[in-house]
């Protein structure tokens, strides 16, 4: 049998995945409801910006089910979720902004790296690899929310580091996971480290250098 079929996942990343899918669904009810989509499109944005990442490196990885199928109170959970945030953002009348909107990706951005990460490295993949398929768990997910959305991703249009925080992110769990045998601090240290890179990326407005014509 492959043994990535039966990999299990530890309490600290069940915790961080549980995290990470949260943010990231808060997301795209945020985006939903910037674009004025109904219920039912609100549901469908935030279902693929919490899964879409952690779907794709399952795939990759060849791990069955997949986390959101073999723990279906995910879905749950999600459609919970959209409905209190859409409770609460009517009631409270809530201006969403593009920019209110990205700070719990941040932090989705910074969980979803780490913990795709680790999840490659206990694969057996090799450093780069589970890197690359940290920063894939934790972009693809917001990729598929923007293009539903109609809007070019913004991981590639606002010009702010967003990817490469993921990456940098992913080598500081692989640099701790060299070093030491705890993987609880390597999660933590990690989806800290890329989330405030982002945090800074668009509080200080750090651009990345950009396609110019003269």
């Amino acid at each position: 049998m492959n043994p990535l079929v039966t990999q299990t996942l530890s309490t600290a990343q069940t915790v961080i995945e549980i995290a990470a899918t949260g943010a990231f669904a808060l997301s795209g009810v945020m985006e939903a409801a910037r674009k004025r989509l109904d219920a039912v499109g609100i549901a469908v944005v935030a279902f693929l910006a919490a899964f879409g990442g952690g779907t794709l490196r399952d795939v990759l990885l060849d791990r069955r089910p997949f986390f959101w199928v073999a723990n279906p109170w995910y879905v749950w959970a999600l459609l919970a979720l959209c409905v209190v945030a859409m409770l609460t953002l009517r009631a409270r009348h809530f201006r969403v902004t593009e920019r209110a909107r990205q700070w719990p990706d941040a932090l989705g951005l910074g969980l979803f790296a780490a913990s795709g990460t680790q999840i490659a490295l206990a694969a057996q993949m090799p450093s780069l690899v589970a890197v690359l398929m940290g920063v894939m768990t934790a972009v693809f997910g917001g990729v598929l929310r923007d293009i539903v959305c109609n809007e070019i991703p913004s991981a590639f249009r606002d010009h702010r580091p967003y990817a490469v925080c993921a990456f940098v992110g992913g080598w500081v769990l692989v640099a701790i996971d060299r070093v030491a045998d705890l993987p609880t601090l390597a999660l933590a240290v990690s989806a800290l480290v890329t989330t405030l890179f982002r945090a800074l990326a668009i509080r200080c407005n750090w651009t990345l250098p950009q396609w110019r014509t003269d």
